[in-house]
């Protein structure tokens, strides 16, 4: 059952390792160290979560109705919109940039917060995780059932592997994000990150 692991490891990275919006956050918050490991967890959780329905059929119902996806994507739009402002509004603001300030000014609970939003209310995530991985681990069957769950083993490890490189790998680039400057360019990168992928979810 290595085989179908080890595709299903390939192909939820080649989905999620793309800068977007949940990878810019997960960046950011890894840079100023803030909830950390509460971030990375809520990601990887919710990738299982989502791998593990598709898997198990649940995206077919999610294909027929087609309003969810509608819905979800209206919401993300609104909720990327606001956070590109937000991110827009702290580069004005240097000092509140600093890596200490991020540990100390936000909560858990807003970050929590921010991290099942951006993760939940994108309906890509839908599309990559119960619909897309869904219909590929159909295809590592084997004859087995067993082989699909290897398949979303494997992709959820992915998933895993991705949001601890990137969350705790972060403040490998601190050095480099010493000045407010470097921060405000880094907010400014947030931000149109988040309205591109805004714009793309509002026309797409």
């Amino acid at each position: 059952m290595i085989a179908p692991a080890v595709a299903g490891l390939l192909t939820a990275l080649s989905l999620i390792v793309a800068i977007g919006a949940q990878n810019a956050f997960v960046l950011r918050q890894g840079l100023l160290r803030s909830h950390v490991g509460a971030v990375v967890l809520v990601c990887a959780l919710s990738d299982a979560v989502l791998i593990a329905a598709g898997i198990a059929g649940i995206g077919t119902l999610v294909d027929h109705a087609s309003w969810v996806i509608d819905v979800v994507r209206w919401l993300g739009v609104a909720f990327l919109v606001w956070y590109a402002a937000s991110s827009l509004r702290r580069a004005l603001h240097p000092e509140s940039l600093a890596p200490q300030n991020g540990n100390r000014d936000e909560t858990r609970r807003s970050v929590l917060a921010r991290t099942f939003a951006l993760t939940w209310l994108n309906p890509h995530v839908y599309l990559d995780t119960l619909l897309l991985i869904g219909s590929v681990a159909a295809a590592h069957d084997g004859g087995e059932v067993a082989g699909r769950w290897w398949f979303g083993a494997g992709a959820a490890l992915g998933s895993v592997l991705w949001f601890c490189s990137l969350g705790f790998g972060a403040r490998l680039l601190a050095p480099l994000l010493a000045r407010p400057r470097a921060w405000q360019l880094l907010e400014v990168a947030i931000a149109v990150t988040m309205l591109v992928v805004a714009w793309k979810l509002a026309t797409g």
